[in-house]
């Protein structure tokens, strides 16, 4: 879920934009090569919260969460070996507020698919910067993408939520919730800070924010082998690999097609779900993500097109 630094175009999209590839360049070579590593991105992130379901009957919620940060931020401090001298308090305070806000983000999601299925948190989880974007834009085709993504949500509760379980449902639209301001101060710390340094020093302000909750729910399973390997593996699909790929796709892709791409997130949880954790959807619930789909994309194509004019900022 956690990636690097987002768009300051509040869309939703979770890493940061870049300028369009110039004619001649990295246009030449078509979409299919960058659009394939942004998918394989995606299917690592998915397939690696599948995989954290799997592991919190041995770990908790807790426990994997603080796992996964853990290993994440030792891998980008000594991939990135970010300056720790030479910033402001407010540089500080905000790559601060970045790293609780990614623990938040993080918590409340696992703590959503502990209880819902994947597929559906996702979905639910979406909604938070589908929101972003249609405020932020204040056009009023935006509000047929809301009044869609409205009419998903309402499918995938059956009607009233009542084949989901509330508290999943919650903490689902709480990660959602985190996930936009995920996006803003993911933005406000790539302006502040040079390349990932901003990521690596916020994820390690996570880990040593869950890092106690973790011990406090699952004590020393946590430094069970079998856990750590687990925990480590679940790092690495949901958050190393996830970001190496993107970072090199956003090399070659407009930074509006990845965001178009990253509204396909929850079919592609979906499909995580079905394929490891055995969570079949039934057809109104599929209908319900394709409608968040739908949504989110022609969400960010309104938005792409209100700032056509205008220079992609560069995080």
């Amino acid at each position: 879920m956690s990636i690097p630094d987002a768009a300051a175009t509040p869309a939703p999209t979770r890493a940061r934009a870049v300028s369009e590839p110039t004619a001649g360049g990295p246009r030449r070579w078509g979409s299919l090569g960058p659009v394939g590593l942004v998918l394989a991105g995606g299917i690592s992130v998915q397939f690696g919260g599948a995989l954290a379901v799997s592991l919190m009957p041995r770990a908790g919620a807790l426990g994997v969460v603080a796992l996964r940060l853990l290993v994440a931020a030792v891998v980008l401090l000594l991939v990135c070996r970010p300056r720790l001298r030479g910033h402001s308090r407010t540089d500080w305070g905000t790559v601060i507020v970045f790293g609780v806000t990614m623990a938040a983000m993080n918590g409340l999601f696992y703590q959503s698919v502990a209880r819902i299925p994947l597929g559906a948190a996702v979905t639910l989880e979406v909604l938070g910067p589908l929101a972003l974007s249609v405020l932020s834009s204040r056009r009023a085709v935006n509000f047929i993408w809301a009044g869609l993504a409205l009419a998903g949500v309402f499918l995938l509760g059956g009607g009233g939520f009542d084949s989901l379980d509330p508290l999943g449902v919650a903490f689902a639209l709480g990660a959602g919730a985190m996930w936009a301001a995920y996006i803003i101060f993911s933005a406000r710390t790539g302006r502040r800070f040079p390349q990932a340094d901003g990521l690596a020093l916020a994820m390690a302000v996570g880990a040593v924010l869950f890092l106690p909750l973790g011990i406090a729910e699952s004590g020393t399973k946590l430094l069970d082998p079998v856990t750590v390997g687990l925990g480590a593996a679940v790092a690495v699909l949901s958050s190393v690999l996830p970001y190496t790929l993107e970072l090199l796709a956003l090399r070659r892709l407009p930074a509006a097609t990845f965001a178009i791409l990253m509204s396909l997130e929850p079919a592609i949880a979906a499909t995580a779900g079905f394929l490891i954790l055995d969570q079949a959807l039934s057809a109104p619930q599929a209908l319900a993500i394709a409608l968040v789909i739908a949504a989110s994309m022609g969400a960010v194509r309104t938005q792409v097109g209100r700032g056509k004019t205008k220079p992609v900022a560069n995080g």
